[in-house]
């Protein structure tokens, strides 16, 4: 079985419960293979990054096979404004945020509800110098556990978004991003773009966020910010104290 998501922004739960965590989002158009379901929620994977969790069944439409074959075959196509409208038949307006997939929009057997979208569309591979002009589109986001928009969105969930929008692909987590991409072994030898990875006592990844020039960084931390980063880690501007420790930085691009 498998799936699309129809509505704007849905929940992935860790558990079949309304009640339990949210561990990411589906954003519209993203679709997924669904790996067990009852009456009321299912369990699906991702198609972009593999990752799993619950979806509410009222939150997403089936789709075939055919279909699923059919989108894992078309280029990319996402929302590359903050937020734009779908339009549907009828001049309903629904808002759907930036990183929103659009592919399958043009796959009329798909795009059952004749949606139709006029707004700035992100295509193909943008050069590395990018990702931070797209990563200023996130600036002041408020932190959310398991977010992936402006409204709410984590440290790994903001490097994966401005990756995506620029045509490269990071898994979800901070501790799967980790894996990707060159190890460097200075902070001098990195560049506007790379990413820094942070660990806690245990030596485990809990955080990430993109380098910029000049020895600063961008993530989510409260909020999208930038803060100074050195040799130790991240240096909080506002409580000038290090919030975060380095264990690494990785060059993927």
């Amino acid at each position: 079985m498998f799936g699309i998501c129809n509505l704007a922004i849905v929940p992935l739960r860790l558990e079949p419960s309304d009640r339990s965590e949210m561990t990411s989002q589906v954003l519209f158009g993203e679709h997924f293979k669904i790996l067990e379901q009852n009456q009321k929620w299912s369990r699906i994977a991702l198609a972009y990054d593999g990752y799993t969790g619950w979806i509410d069944n009222k939150q997403f439409r089936n789709i075939s096979e055919i279909e699923y074959g059919q989108l894992e075959k078309v280029p990319a196509v996402l929302n590359a404004d903050l937020i734009e409208y779908i339009t549907t038949p009828g001049n309903q307006l629904m808002p759907i945020p930036i990183g929103a997939s659009l592919s399958f929009l043009d796959h009329t057997t798909i795009n059952t509800e004749n949606y139709v979208f006029e707004g700035l569309r992100a295509t193909g591979v943008s050069g590395k110098h990018n990702l931070l002009r797209t990563a200023f589109m996130y600036l002041n986001a408020p932190y959310l556990w398991g977010g992936k928009t402006p409204f709410g969105i984590d440290c790994s969930g903001f490097t994966q978004m401005v990756y995506k929008l620029n045509g490269y692909k990071l898994l979800r987590d901070a501790s799967q991003q980790a894996t990707q991409g060159e190890a460097l072994s200075f902070i001098e030898e990195s560049e506007a773009g790379d990413l820094a990875f942070f660990d806690n006592e245990e030596g485990t990844i809990i955080h990430v966020g993109i380098i910029m020039e000049d020895n600063y960084i961008i993530h989510a931390h409260g909020k999208v910010r930038i803060d100074r980063l050195d040799h130790l880690g991240i240096y909080n501007i506002d409580t000038r104290r290090h919030t975060h420790k380095l264990r690494v930085i990785k060059k993927v691009i």
